[in-house]
Order: C-alpha cells, then structure tokens, then sequence
C-alpha cells in the first residue's frame, strides 16, 4: 500500500525518478533512448523531464547495459551522474553525430535548417556555406 500524505488526501510521490528496470527502486541517473532507424542505444545523463519512449536508469543497470546484436551502443559522457541544463539536445545531437557519414570533404559544415516538423522531432538539412569571395 502506498504511504499517504500528512493531509490524508492521497498517496505521496516522490520528487526522485526511480529506474525504469522491474523492481528496482534505486534513483535514476541516466536515460536510455534507442533510435530504432539507425540500430543504435544512446545512454546519456539523466533528461530533464521524463519522455514516454525514454528509460531512466540507475548506474548499476546502465554499467550493465547491452544491445541486441548488431546494435551501436553510444555512451554520452557525464558529469559525475548529475543532470545537464539540456540533457535531451546533447541526446539528440549524440544520435545525429552517429549516424552522420564520415565527411569526405566537399560536403558543406554549418548549422542545419529546419524544413519541417513532425510532432517533438524537428526534420534538418544541412545549410549551405559558401566562402567569401
């Protein structure tokens, strides 16, 4: 049974993210996120707010992570465990660097441009620089 709030109004939660694996009930201090189209895991520090397709795992779960075979598992580097001020872009910019092609050396480097959105996620294409003339 749940412990109940001094108030008796209702159960009391905790302000702790608990890890996302059966039964365990250590705090959370990495989130998973897999990127299904590019065969790859990215665990990372802990997302600021917590995502529906997102696991957050405690640090024993997340040592002992695998991927299914054929699989890239990309290991963001953390600050001792503790949250970032923008866990989520340093998720999705580890994810983009993963799957981009080594540069070749003519393709263009910039920022990208957004041309359009489906929901959260934001679709880019690379900007064109040109050098100075």
């Amino acid at each position: 049974m749940a412990p109940w709030t001094p108030n008796g109004y209702g159960p009391s939660v905790s302000p702790v993210r608990r890890c996302s694996r059966t039964a365990c009930s250590s705090p959370a201090v990495f989130t998973l996120t897999y990127v299904y189209a590019d065969s790859t895991a990215v665990l990372g520090p802990l997302a600021t707010y917590a995502e529906p397709h997102c696991y957050d795992l405690c640090a024993e779960h997340a040592e002992r992570l695998t991927a299914p075979r054929g699989w890239e598992v990309v290991r963001l580097p953390t600050e001792g465990g503790q949250p970032s001020t923008d866990d989520l872009e340093a998720l999705a910019n580890a994810v983009r660097e993963a799957a981009r092609p080594a540069p070749s050396g003519n393709e263009p480097v910039g920022q990208g441009v957004e041309v359009g959105r489906r929901g959260h996620l934001r679709v880019l294409r690379s900007a064109q620089t040109h050098p100075e003339r």
